[in-house]
This record gives structure tokens, C-alpha cells and sequence, in this order.
């Protein structure tokens, strides 16, 4: 039997979460509405849903802290997110992809969008299919039992940082535009910005740490391109 995947609404208007909830169902979906902060948490702790849908709005503490809050917890650092709020201006998307959103979605929204971020996030998430194991120098990704280690140090990436990696280190060496990232990584069929992207090689090269961040390398106005020609200076591109 399919296992129907399970998205917590956190959302202080009813009406909103109604409108989501009955969508939801009817694509497939089992939601879950938290109408705050602490509702939510309680959610969480009994269930660890598929997707998580945060207002940035809500009474008590605000999405953004949740989010920052969940991807610094290791049972919810993997869950992904979309921020839905009516804060649509570049610095509010950027600080929402920053506090570890995966997502961004301005209200009002279509309904068919919403559902196609979600379903683009679950993609995402999936284990990738080839089982290959990908080395660059001391750094190896195994893409069956998603591991990513530098030398010998075990690194934790989340998701959509992980088919980042793996893409660019199957196509070593190459420079790939925005969106040329956008569109292998995220699917072309997404409605992502390209600043997006930014945020996310950003967040990859914390996660790798300094010596192995600077294997990724910002062509200036071209895009990005992983290499070992950087392996040993131990410092990496700024992002232009």
C-alpha cells in the first residue's frame, strides 16, 4: 500500500489552513494544522512530517525562528520547509531561505503552485537513484547511503545541499550557471529565483567546512564549478 505523505500546516488563519487542507487531500496528501508556535512544536514532537508549510506570521514565536530552530535540531534538520507570508520583498525571501527554509512562497498564492513546490521538495528529498560512489581528491559522496565524507570526517548535509554536491561533482570541472543549477537541481518546472541558489552554495560550503568549501569555486558572472585545483589553499570564492 502507498504510504500517503504527511505535511503539517502552520498557519494562524483558519481559512488559509482550510483552503491548503482541502487541496492537500485531494492531491494525495495527509495534512496536519498547527494554528501557532507551540501547537506546532507539539505536532512536531508526535509526528515528523514529510513537509512542513510555516507561516512566517503566527502568534507566539514566528516561523522564522521555527525554521532556524528545526534545522538546528537533528530529528527535524532534514524535514523540508516552505515558508508561506505576505513578506515578499528580496530581504524577507532571503532571510527565510537563510533561517533554513527550502522554499519561499508569497501569499496570495495559486493553490496548483503550492502543490507543485511541495511535490518538487518530496523530489528532492528522495534518495537518489544511482548508486555511485563520487570522489574528488579526499572528498566522497556515496549517493546509495547518503554519506558525504572529507578524509575521514563524516559531514551532515540536508537535502537539496546533497543533490547540489552530487550534481556538481558529477560534472566536475564544468562552470554551471544559475540557472543551469536551478534547473538540474531543483527542476526546470519550479518557480525558484535565482538567488536561491546563492543561499544554497552557501549553505553547502558551511556544511563542508573550510578546506573542502574551497573546492567550490564562484566564476564571476558565469556561476559555480566545483575542483580540486582549490583543495589546498583552504579558502573559497566569494559568491559574486
Amino acid at each position: 500500500m502507498r504510504r500517503v505523505p504527511c505535511v503539517l500546516i502552520v498557519e494562524d488563519e483558519p481559512a488559509i489552513a482550510e483552503l491548503i487542507s482541502v487541496n492537500l487531500r485531494h492531491s494525495g496528501f495527509r495534512p496536519i494544522w498547527a494554528m501557532d508556535s507551540a501547537t506546532a512544536q507539539a505536532e512536531l514532537d508526535s509526528v515528523l512530517p514529510d513537509v512542513i508549510l510555516l507561516d512566517w506570521m503566527l502568534p507566539g514565536e514566528s516561523g522564522l525562528t521555527l525554521a532556524k530552530r528545526w534545522r538546528a535540531h537533528p530529528r527535524t534538520k532534514d524535514v523540508p520547509i516552505i515558508m508561506l507570508t505576505a513578506r515578499g520583498d528580496e530581504p524577507d525571501r532571503v532571510a527565510g531561505l537563510d533561517a533554513g527554509a527550502d522554499d519561499y512562497i508569497s501569499k496570495p498564492f495559486s493553490t496548483r503552485e503550492l502543490l507543485a513546490r511541495i511535490r518538487a521538495v518530496l523530489r528532492r528529498r528522495a534518495p537518489e537513484q544511482e548508486a555511485t560512489l563520487v570522489t574528488m581528491g579526499q572528498l566522497s559522496l556515496d549517493a546509495a547511503t547518503y554519506r558525504v565524507s572529507f578524509g575521514d570526517q563524516a559531514l551532515k548535509l540536508g537535502p537539496t545541499e546533497f543533490k547540489l554536491l552530487h550534481y556538481l561533482m558529477t560534472h566536475a570541472e564544468r562552470v554551471h550557471s544559475r540557472s543551469q543549477l536551478l534547473d538540474q537541481v531543483w527542476g526546470d518546472h519550479v518557480f525558484i529565483e535565482e538567488r536561491t541558489v546563492d543561499v544554497h552554495v552557501k549553505r553547502l560550503r558551511e556544511a563542508l567546512g573550510e578546506r573542502a568549501a574551497a573546492m567550490i569555486e564562484t566564476v564571476r558572472g558565469a556561476g559555480y564549478r566545483i575542483t580540486t585545483q582549490n583543495q589546498s589553499t583552504g579558502t573559497s570564492s566569494a559568491v559574486a
